[in-house]
């Protein structure tokens, strides 16, 4: 029993981090720098970032993401998403955590990679109307939907599961909004309330679309390739990201709520992510490396 738990806890942490055992040395990063970055302890962001359910916000951003064409068009034709999953959710992590726990110059120097390779990600797709439009991955409306369907998909997912956030809903959409910043969204969403009128009037352009791409892509973030040992817990994470979805987009999506055997989804999610965060640890090493540049610099 103890080396079955052994080989899945390491399999969680490589799945989540890239690494079975040993600190990822972009975690490390983020106890060198001089100043104590964008948030601090305390915040909204560290609160809803440091939460577990931050998983099951992740999948639910990558399934609302599918709905945009141009999106998906850059996915497909400028990705191994297939072949590199884990090493994609491991570099997603590592960009987040660096705004999040980073020093400004690490945050920025983290965002400008991401900008550097969206620089060769462009392309054509077909509209829902038909009509062969171009993209960019750096066009500020992709970035935006990116952007909107991220802060919506971590926000929700906290509130299901885990804790308050200090200051409320409304400080993390605000604080966050400093990422859509960096990225180039001009005048990102800063209250929840905002953030859901930007949602409904995505339904409302008729840009956003589900074609037999989105439907395969959404089939593959339903059974990715993970080890054998992490696809029960996979399961009821992936129901709990539907569950999270407002209805509207669950429908477009063309997604419906289960219920996972006795238990309703929500109390099935809240256990398996409970057995999760032990496996992981009460902090990330994100959030250690943070504290100690922080207590370096008598930041707290």
């Amino acid at each position: 029993m103890r080396t079955f738990l052994r080989e899945w806890q390491a399999e969680l942490k490589r799945t989540l981090t890239g690494s079975p055992d040993a600190v990822p040395d972009w975690s490390r990063k983020f106890a060198q720098g001089d100043d104590p970055g964008y948030f601090l302890p305390g915040s909204a962001v560290w609160a809803v970032h440091g939460g577990i359910a931050t998983i099951i916000g992740g999948i639910r951003s990558l399934l609302m993401q599918t709905l945009h064409p141009a999106v998906l068009a850059g996915v497909h034709d400028h990705s191994n998403f297939r072949e590199d999953t884990l090493g994609r959710l491991a570099r997603t992590t590592a960009w987040i955590h660096a705004l999040t726990y980073g020093s400004t110059a690490e945050a920025q120097a983290a965002t400008s990679r991401v900008i550097r390779l969206h620089e060769s990600v462009f392309g054509k797709y077909v509209d829902g109307d038909g009509t062969v439009r171009e993209y960019s991955a750096n066009d500020p409306e992709l970035l935006r939907w990116v952007h909107i369907t991220f802060t919506d998909s971590f926000l929700r997912a906290h509130e299901l599961w885990d804790g308050p956030i200090p200051g409320g809903p409304d400080a993390y959409v605000r604080e966050w909004a400093q990422a859509g910043r960096l990225m180039g969204v001009e005048f990102p969403p800063e209250s929840k309330a905002a953030l859901e009128r930007e949602l409904e009037e995505w339904l409302a352009t008729g840009t956003l679309r589900c074609d037999e791409r989105v439907a395969e892509t959404v089939a593959f973030i339903r059974h990715p390739p993970l080890h054998p040992l992490l696809k029960p817990g996979y399961r009821v994470l992936f129901n709990a990201a539907v569950l999270s979805l407002d209805p509207d987009y669950r429908r477009l999506l063309g997604l419906h709520t289960a219920r996972l055997g006795p238990l309703p989804v929500r109390l099935a999610a809240k256990a398996t992510l409970v057995v999760v965060r032990r496996a992981l640890g009460p902090a990330s090493p994100s959030q250690l490396a943070a504290r100690e540049r922080l207590r370096r610099l008598g930041v707290t």
